[in-house]
């Protein structure tokens, strides 16, 4: 009797270590670049730009999403993930080798074109060389992949910052990203390319840079608290949504059943999460006194957190993943609700550290199956360009999120109300997200009913 076929048997050992690999290294450098920001920053005499090469990265990151959507829809996977790792490795090299700021912002930005090159050809690889009972393994793995770089990614920075230099930060992850690539470029090789592609879609590169730059817009924004800021918000959220319309499948803002109510759930949950995972450490640091790495113990439980649940799913293929996706919404709102704790007058700030690991969980539930719902619904002409939108709804849910993150702060800097307030503000905020999410969960489903599929389109049963 065969063994069962599992991620690392011997038809998908060498492509799942690549990919995980991969993931593995470039999550490393997400984490640690924040480490040696500030000392690349002062060595390059670009201190008032401190905000501009995270910035850069987001916005270039959402066109590369869309560029990797449309190459991986008309060429196959195999061209899209070799031009990521290709730009994603020159934008390293350009970081490393910078001689002011400027050069350093176009590095990121370099490096932001090909992180979104990169993670919408995980989901293309994912759907063509995994068969969807495996693929709730393979995203439990990817999410596993994350876990090392949040524990030792800063600390890993940090020496390397202080013992040799901040560009080795960047310059050491180049033969690492070229092993990855060499272990998944066999499988890549046996990849289907479309018959028939469709033409290329050059507008919709335009509308991402329009929604990048509303992105970018909103970051900014978020960093300051006056009347320009205001104007800023304003015209963000106005290119945000120019831009999105053509890049989201018809019906995520009325979030009709099926695809479109799949993207408008990635934003919900990932904007749910990392809103309040942005103000944590600093919540506690003020209010309680933490050292840095006591207020870092809350993030690295929420990683933990998620990748046990991601593994916990992922053996259990055959659960309906809109019944995951919605505990994973009740989870994360349980464990935003339960961090009021540590801002009510007496509270603890260890509570944190609980509740963190209880969204961490929702997030290992939720994340997978919305990735799992979206393969199993996307039709095969359209599969890169929904895998993009899938992640630019987890961008733009972010970024929004955490922007509102950074006006309630700045408004408790200017003594508009106390830091507690905007700890529980924020709080009530993101539950309430979370519990809308778990409100529309069951409208993941891939319709069944004739007349809610639209004219033309394909789907799939859900897992």
């Amino acid at each position: 009797m065969g063994s069962t076929p599992g991620v690392l048997d011997s038809r998908h050992r060498l492509t799942t270590a690549g990919l995980l690999m991969l993931v593995t290294f470039v999550a490393f450098e997400s984490m640690a670049v924040a480490t040696a920001m500030p000392t690349a920053v002062a060595e390059l005499h670009g201190l008032a730009w401190y905000g501009w090469p995270f910035t850069a990265f987001l916005v270039a990151q959402v066109v590369g999403m869309v560029v990797g959507g449309d190459a991986g829809d008309r060429k196959g996977p195999r061209r899209a993930l070799l031009r990521g790792v290709g730009v994603f490795a020159a934008g390293l090299l350009a970081c490393g080798l910078a001689g002011d700021m400027a050069l350093f912002v176009a590095g990121r930005a370099v490096q932001g074109l090909g992180g979104g090159l990169i993670g919408v050809s995980l989901y293309l690889v994912a759907g063509q060389a995994y068969d969807e009972a495996l693929r709730p393994r393979l995203f439990g793995a990817m999410a596993a992949a994350w876990v090392l770089p949040a524990l030792v990614g800063p600390l890993v920075a940090g020496f390397l910052t202080s013992a040799a230099s901040w560009r080795w930060v960047f310059l050491g992850l180049l033969p690492l990203i070229a092993a990855g690539l060499a272990l998944v470029l066999p499988a890549l090789r046996g990849l289907a390319v479309p018959a028939a592609p469709p033409p290329p879609a050059r507008a919709r590169r335009w509308w991402a840079v329009l929604a990048g730059l509303g992105v970018g817009a909103l970051q900014y924004a978020g960093q300051r608290l006056d009347l320009l800021a205001a104007a800023i918000a304003v015209a963000g959220l106005a290119a945000l949504a120019a831009g999105l319309r053509p890049l989201f499948p018809a019906g995520v803002a009325r979030l009709r059943r099926g695809l479109p109510t799949v993207v408008a759930a990635r934003g919900l949950l990932a904007g749910a999460f990392f809103g309040m995972d942005a103000l944590l450490p600093l919540a506690l640091t003020f209010l309680h006194g933490y050292s840095p790495t006591a207020a870092g113990v809350p993030l690295t439980a929420g990683a933990v957190g998620w990748a046990a649940a991601s593994q916990w799913q992922g053996r259990h293929p055959d659960t309906p993943r809109v019944r995951l996706l919605q505990g994973g919404f009740v989870l994360v709102a349980a464990g935003v609700a339960g961090t009021a704790l540590i801002a009510v007058p007496g509270g603890a700030g260890w509570a944190a550290y609980l509740t963190w690991a209880v969204a961490g969980l929702g997030m290992g539930l939720g994340m997978p199956s919305l990735s799992v719902l979206l393969l199993a619904q996307s039709p095969e002409s359209r599969l890169g360009a929904d895998s993009a939108a899938l992640q630019i709804a987890d961008v733009t849910g972010s970024a929004l999120c955490v922007g509102l993150t950074g006006i309630l702060v700045a408004a408790a800097a200017a003594q508009v109300f106390p830091l507690r307030t905007a700890v529980l503000a924020a709080v009530a905020a993101y539950s309430a997200l979370a519990v809308v999410g778990a409100a529309v969960a069951r409208r993941a489903a891939a319709p069944v009913g004739p007349a809610e599929v639209p004219a033309g389109a394909v789907t799939l049963a859900a897992p």
